[in-house]
C-alpha cells in the first residue's frame, strides 16, 4: 500500500518546474525573456519546466530572481500543490509535511 502511494507522489523537479512555468506565463514573458535575465538558455529553462532537469539550487535562485519572486514564495506554492496530492503524515496527533530541495 505504501508504494502505491509513494508511486503516485509527484517528483519535485516536475512540482517546481511547473510552479515557475505558471509563474512566467503569469507575468506574460516568453521563454527567452525570462531565460535572458536568468543568464541560462531558453532551452534549459524549457526543461527545467518540463521536469526534464534537476536544476541547481542556483538555477533556481536565478530564475526566481528572473520572474521577481523568492524561493520561500517558491516552497510555500509547491508545499501548498503538494499537499493535496499526497496524504500527510501523521506526527504525534499533528500533521507534518517536509520538503527536500
Amino acid at each position: 500500500m505504501a508504494e502505491e502511494q509513494n508511486a503516485a507522489e509527484p517528483l519535485w523537479r516536475d512540482l517546481v518546474g511547473r510552479r515557475l512555468r505558471d509563474l512566467r506565463r503569469e507575468r506574460g514573458e516568453t521563454l527567452t525573456e525570462t531565460a535572458g535575465r536568468a543568464g541560462i538558455s531558453p532551452q534549459y529553462l524549457s526543461e527545467i519546466e518540463r521536469g526534464v532537469k534537476e536544476p541547481s539550487s542556483e538555477m533556481i535562485a536565478a530564475v526566481l530572481g528572473a520572474l521577481g519572486t523568492t524561493l520561500l514564495d517558491l516552497t510555500t506554492s509547491v508545499a501548498g500543490d503538494l499537499q493535496p496530492l499526497v496524504a500527510p503524515a501523521a506526527v504525534g496527533g499533528a500533521y507534518a509535511l517536509a520538503l527536500a530541495a
